[in-house]
C-alpha cells in the first residue's frame, strides 16, 4: 500500500528542518530571538473598546493575518483566529525546512500534528448570533472554523498531507506534546517528515473573564504593561494572556542528508506524566514535573549535567513557578544549569507557547547565547535557580537544551535537544 515501509533496525535520529512562528514579539526566528535576548516586549494594555477592554489590564497580540492569506473563497466567513495562524505557521515551517510535498516527501509518509484549545471566541460569536437571530442565523461554516482539529485539517489540505493527522488537548502542554508524539512517530518509521504544532487565540472576553476571576491574571501593571509577567520574581501576581503559533517539521536525519537539507537540531528525548493530583494546580512537591524532566533525559540517554540550559514554563504565577523550581532542583540538584523564561515578553500563549520556546532553546544552543528573564529585578528565594538576567548569557560549547510545558489536568512535557546529526547544519 502506498506509504508503507518495512522498519528499519535501532532507533531512528531526528532533526528540526524548519520552523515557523507567529508570536506577540515577532514572526521570524530572528525576530523572536532578538526580541527575547534584547528585551522587546510584547506585552501592552488591550486597546478600548476591543474584546479585552475590561476584562484584563495587559495582553499579547501577535500580528494580524488576513484569512484570504491562506484560505480561499466562502471558507473565510466564519474561520477562527487560530487556525489562521496554525496555517501561516505551518507554510512558513514547511518553507523554511524547503520541502514540498509529493516532491520531497511522499504523501503518505508526512504527517501533522497541529494541536490546541480550538476556536472558542468563533463559537461565542455564533452563540450570540443565534440569540439574536435564531437558528437560521448560525453559520454552515461554523464547525470547520472552530473545531480543534482543524488547523491540522486544513494544513493537510493545503499542502497535501496524507499521512498521520491529529490534534491534542493537554491544555498548555499540548505543543509540546505535540512535538513529542511526533518524534515517535518519527522513530517508529511511520513517517519521514512531521509537520508539529499549536495555535491558540484566546484573547476574547470569556476566558479572560475566567482567567481573571481565578485570579490568575496579572494585575497592577496597567501604567507598566511591559512589567507584567516577571517569572520568579518576587512580585509576580499572574500570568499575561498572549495569543500565537508555533510549528516545528521533524525529519528523519536519513531522510533530511537524502534531500541534502540541513537541520537546526535534534530532538533527542520527551517525557510526559500527570501529577494526578488537581484540575489546576500543580503539585508543589515538583514531583510530576521532575519525573517528566528525567524521563526527557533518560530518553535522550544522557545525564543531567550534559543539559546547558533549560527554557522553563515560568508562568508568572505564585504557585506555578515555585513547583517548578522545586522539580528543577530535584532532578538537577546542585549541578542546576542556567534557567530562563521568555513568557516575561512573550506572555504565556497556552500550548503554542511550548513549540515556540523549543524553538527559542534551540536558536540558543546553536547560537551559544542564552535569552534571560526579563522583569526578574528581584528572585522569590522559594525559586532558587541560576537565572539567567539582565541581558543574555554567552553559552559557547553547549551540547543539549531542554524546554519544559506544563498544563491544567497535571500534564507535564520535557524536551530535550542536541546538536543536529545531518551532514549540513542550518545557520542561525
Amino acid at each position: 500500500m502506498t506509504g508503507q515501509r518495512t522498519a528499519s533496525a535501532g532507533r531512528a535520529d531526528v532533526v528540526i528542518s524548519g520552523m515557523g512562528m507567529v508570536t506577540p514579539v515577532g514572526t521570524s526566528a530572528a525576530e523572536v530571538v532578538a526580541a527575547m535576548c534584547e528585551g522587546r516586549s510584547g506585552l501592552v494594555r488591550p486597546p478600548a473598546g476591543g474584546p479585552l477592554d475590561g476584562c484584563a489590564e495587559v495582553a499579547a497580540f501577535a500580528p494580524p493575518i488576513d484569512p484570504a492569506s491562506v484560505l480561499a473563497g466562502p471558507e473565510t466567513r466564519v474561520v477562527d483566529r487560530y487556525i489562521v495562524m496554525a496555517m501561516q505557521a505551518a507554510a512558513d515551517a514547511l518553507a523554511d525546512a524547503g520541502i514540498e510535498v509529493g516532491r520531497d516527501v511522499d504523501p503518505y509518509r508526512i504527517g501533522v500534528i497541529l494541536s490546541g484549545t480550538g476556536g472558542l471566541a468563533t463559537l461565542e460569536a455564533q452563540v450570540v448570533t443565534r440569540t439574536q437571530r435564531g437558528r437560521l442565523g448560525v453559520s454552515p461554516y461554523l464547525l470547520p472554523g472552530m473545531l480543534p482539529n482543524m488547523g491540522a485539517s486544513r494544513v493537510a489540505i493545503r499542502h497535501g498531507i496524507r499521512g498521520y493527522s491529529s490534534a491534542i488537548a493537554t491544555a498548555c502542554a499540548a505543543g509540546a506534546q505535540s512535538v513529542g508524539e511526533g518524534l515517535r512517530l518519527l522513530r517508529a518509521d511511520e513517517v519521514d517528515v512531521m509537520v508539529c504544532g499549536c495555535s491558540e487565540a484566546p484573547l476574547f472576553a470569556t476566558l479572560a473573564d475566567t482567567f481573571g476571576n481565578a485570579r490568575a491574571l496579572a494585575r497592577g501593571w496597567a501604567a507598566e504593561p511591559a512589567a507584567a509577567s516577571r517569572p520568579f520574581d518576587r512580585r509576580r501576581n499572574g500570568l499575561v494572556l498572549g495569543e500565537g503559533a508555533g510549528v516545528l517539521v521533524l525529519e528523519r536525519t536519513e531522510h533530511a542528508d537524502a534531500r541534502g537539507a540541513a537541520g537546526y537540531a535534534a530532538v533527542s528525548g520527551w517525557g510526559a506524566t500527570n501529577d494526578a493530583h488537581h484540575p489546576t494546580t500543580p503539585h508543589p512537591d515538583g514531583e510530576g514535573a521532575a519525573a517528566s524532566m528525567r524521563r526527557a533525559l533518560a530518553d535522550a540517554r544522557i545525564e543531567p549535567a550534559d543539559i546547558g540550559y533549560i527554557n522553563a514554563h515560568g508562568t508568572s504565577t505564585k504557585i506555578g513557578d515555585r513547583a517548578e523550581a522545586v522539580a528543577i532542583r530535584r532532578v538537577f540538584r546542585d549541578g542546576c544549569p542556567p534557567v530562563s523564561a521568555t513568557k516575561a515578553v512573550t506572555g504565556h500563549m497556552l500550548g503554542a507557547s511550548g513549540v515556540v520556546e523549543s524553538a527559542v532553546s534551540v536558536l540558543a544552543l546553536r547560537r551559544g547565547l542564552l535569552p534571560p528573564t526579563h522583569n526578574l529585578d528581584d528572585p522569590d528565594p522559594a525559586c532558587d535557580l541560576d537565572h539567567i538576567r539582565k541581558g543574555p548569557r554567552p553559552a559557547p560549547g553547549i551540547s543539549h537544551v531542554m524546554s519544559n510545558s506544563f498544563g491544567f489536568g497535571g500534564h507535564n512535557v520535557s524536551l530535550v535537544y542536541g546538536r543536529p546529526g545531518t551532514r549540513l547544519s542550518r545557520t542561525v
